[in-house]
């Protein structure tokens, strides 16, 4: 989300007259530095807003709101390996060979890699393969796991890696080639839910000795302001804008997928926010 924040920061800040800083890290990371070392964002921005219920809610925020949704793509460039004939029907066996390198984003401290993990438990019941999560594991070994999506970006197009597990939003936006897969396996269609639910996988907490429960959900991302950020009605101004019709728009020019109309979660939602959200174009 850091390239479509900014562009949102941007446009808000022209209107505004305001200044911003935009600090960019894995969500999991995000939280650690809110709870754990004291950091105090205006707003934050997670691309799973589970995190916000079950780490943030109700210490830092009461409330959140759902802006965007997505999906896992299997992400490639013309020079990958094997990528004249790969297929949803033949993907794992591609990423097996052994001149090809397959990477992912670390799921201790970033959505896309836990999701990725889920990715392949909905795909070992889907194509009735029971060790597939073992085998995309030696497919994508730790070598390759980078911590934020951006590092797997930069290595796939130096031709270090073949593939990425990624979100189809930064495949898009980056210009890359990608894969989709079912839509039950994809995390990326509500109707699917309940079978995203069955799977599930433990990574660390709020603090690395800690760890939590996540289950398989359609990929959301969501926004708050703390309730003691030192520039709440800043922050509450700019989530405001970006769940506007006119943020919403912004969003959508830099490839994601923009709720329509945003959702929001909790109590005290601010009324400008609320009003935001349920303003059509």
């Amino acid at each position: 989300m850091t390239q479509p924040m900014r562009v949102a920061l941007d446009s808000f800040a022209r209107r505004s007259g305001a200044r911003y800083e935009l600090e960019a890290a894995s969500s999991l990371e995000l939280v650690r530095r809110v709870t754990a070392l004291q950091a105090d964002p205006d707003v934050i921005v997670l691309a799973d807003p589970a995190l916000f219920t079950t780490l943030l809610t109700p210490k830092v925020v009461t409330w959140h709101a759902l802006f965007a949704r997505n999906r896992i793509v299997l992400a490639f460039t013309p020079r990958s390996r094997g990528a004249a004939g790969i297929s949803a029907d033949n993907w794992w066996a591609v990423l097996e060979r052994p001149d090809v390198q397959v990477g992912r984003s670390d799921p201790a401290v970033d959505p896309s890699g836990y999701r990725t993990l889920l990715v392949w438990q909905l795909a070992a019941r889907h194509y009735g393969i029971p060790d597939l999560p073992a085998r995309m594991l030696r497919a994508a070994p730790e070598r390759n796991v980078r911590p934020r999506e951006a590092d797997q970006v930069a290595l796939l197009e130096a031709g270090e890696l073949d593939y990425i597990w990624t979100y189809e939003s930064l495949a898009r936006l980056m210009g890359l080639r990608f894969l989709r897969l079912p839509d039950e396996v994809d995390l990326g269609d509500p109707a699917d839910s309940a079978e995203y639910a069955t799977a599930s996988i433990r990574v660390p907490g709020a603090k690395m000795a800690d760890s939590i429960t996540v289950h398989g959900q359609p990929i959301l991302f969501g926004v708050s302001v703390p309730a003691d950020a030192p520039h709440g009605r800043a922050g509450r101004n700019f989530v405001a804008f970006l769940l506007s019709p006119s943020g919403r728009r912004i969003l959508r020019g830099a490839n994601v997928d923009a709720l329509d109309p945003p959702a929001l979660v909790g109590r005290g939602v601010p009324a400008l926010v609320r009003e935001a959200a349920m303003a059509t174009p």
